[in-house]
C-alpha cells in the first residue's frame, strides 16, 4: 500500500482523500513527506499547499479550505498533521466526504494512533479515497528491513551486523533510520557494513550483545553466557535488563515454535520463522542457533526458560524483588537455566 500511494503521488493521480494512521508513526510521516515534497511543484506550493496541525485546527476550518479551488495548478493539497487532535463535530467533515472536491487532495495523518475504522468517517474515506495503516514491524523482520533500507543508502550490510543493530536499536523505525543515516555518513559509498563497523560507530559489542547471549545459551556455552551477562552488568545503560529480557523472550518464543518444524530443511525452516533467506547459506545462518537449541535444550527446557523469563521480567519491574539489581537477576536466571 505504501508503494502504491507513492506511485499515485508521482503520477499526480491521487484520491481526493487519504487517511493515514497506525502505531508506527515513521511510515505515516514518510507518506506525508512524499505528498508535501513531490505532489506539487515548488511554484504550485505557494498557493496550493495548506498544512494544518490538529491541536490548532477545527473541522470547519479544514472544510472551508478544502472547498477552495486551486490557483495556477490542477490540484490543491490539504494536509492535517496529528489529526487525532482535530476539534469539532465529525458530521462537519463527513458532510464534505460525501462529495469531496476532485481538485482537492485531503490528507488526514494520525500520529502514533490507530483510527477506529468503524466510525462513519473511516467508512466514508474507505469508499471515496484510500486508507493506510502503518503497522509496527515484527522484531524478526527488523534485520531484513535494515538490509533493505541500507541498500537505499547505496550500501550493503552483513547478516550479523544487521542482527546486532536490530538487537541494539529495537523496533522503533524512526530510531533505526536515524542511526543508519548517521552510519552511512561514516563509511564509503557502496561499501559493506560489518559487525566491526557497527561496534566502532554504534557502540554495540560484536562479542557482548543479546544476540550472542541467545547463541551461547542455545549452544549450551554457559561460561560464555556468564561473561556476557557480567559485561551487561558493567555497562547497564547500554544493556538494560528490559532490553535483554525482551530479546531473549523473542528468541525463545521462536525456538519454541521451531520444534513444530524440526524436520524441515534450512530454507523452509527459515521461512517458517519469518526470515527472508535468499540462499541456503543465509538460511543456515538464520536457523543454526535454533538447530543448536533443539539439540542442547529440547522442548521442555525451552518451555521452562520461557516461564523463567516471564518471572525475570516481573522482577525487573519490582514484583517479588528483594532489591536485586538487573545484573543479579540475570545471573540468577542463568544459574537456574544451567540446573534445569
Amino acid at each position: 500500500m505504501l508503494s502504491e500511494i507513492k506511485k499515485q503521488i508521482k503520477a499526480k493521480n491521487c484520491f481526493p482523500v487519504y487517511l493515514l494512521h497506525g502505531n508506527e508513526p515513521y511510515f505515516v510521516e514518510e507518506i506525508v513527506n512524499e505528498f508535501e515534497n513531490k505532489f506539487l511543484t515548488e511554484t504550485e506550493k505557494d498557493f496550493n499547499l495548506h498544512i494544518f496541525y490538529g491541536k490548532d485546527s477545527e473541522y470547519q476550518q479544514i472544510l472551508d479550505t478544502c472547498m477552495k479551488y486551486p490557483m495556477m495548478a490542477s490540484h490543491q493539497l490539504v494536509i492535517i498533521k496529528e489529526a487525532q487532535d482535530l476539534k469539532g463535530e465529525d458530521d462537519i467533515l463527513l458532510s464534505y466526504l460525501k462529495n469531496p472536491i476532485p481538485s482537492t487532495v485531503l490528507v488526514l495523518a494520525f500520529k502514533g494512533k490507530r483510527y477506529d475504522m468503524r466510525k462513519a468517517i473511516g467508512k466514508k474515506i474507505k469508499e471515496k479515497g484510500a486508507v493506510f495503516e502503518a503497522k509496527p514491524i515484527y522484531d524478526n523482520k527488523i534485520p531484513d528491513w535494515i538490509s533493505s533500507y541500507i541498500k537505499k543508502l547505496n550500501l550493503e550490510i552483513t547478516p550479523n551486523a544487521a542482527n546486532m543493530l536490530s538487537q541494539h536499536l529495537g523496533t522503533k523505525i524512526s530510531n533505526i533510520v536515524n542511526e543508519l543515516n548517521k552510519l552511512a555518513l561514516l563509511v564509503e559509498p557502496k561499501s559493506t557494513i560489518t559487525d566491526k563497523i557497527v561496534e566502532e560507530h554504534i557502540g554495540v559489542s560484536k562479542d557482548f550483545n543479546v544476540f550472542e547471549l541467545q547463541n551461547s545459551i542455545a549452544y549450551g556455552d554457559f561460561k560464555r553466557s556468564f561473561q556476557i551477562i557480567d559485561y551487561f552488568g558493567a555497562n547497564p545503560k547500554k544493556n538494560h535488563i528490559t532490553m535483554v529480557i525482551g530479546g531473549l523472550s523473542s528468541f525463545f518464543l521462536k525456538l519454541y515454535a521451531s520444534f513444530s518444524y524440526y524436520e524441515l530443511n534450512d530454507m523452509d525452516l527459515a521461512k517458517k520463522l519469518g526470515y527472508a533467506a535468499k540462499n541456503s547459506y543465509a538460511a543456515k545462518f538464520f536457523v543454526e542457533k535454533f538447530r543448536a537449541g533443539h539439540k542442547n535444550l529440547g522442548l521442555r527446557k525451552t518451555e521452562k526458560i520461557l516461564f523463567l523469563l516471564k518471572e525475570c521480567d516481573l522482577q525487573s519491574k519490582g514484583v517479588n524483588n528483594t532489591n536485586s539489581t538487573g545484573h543479579e537477576i540475570m545471573r540468577e536466571m542463568m544459574i537456574k537455566i544451567m540446573t534445569f
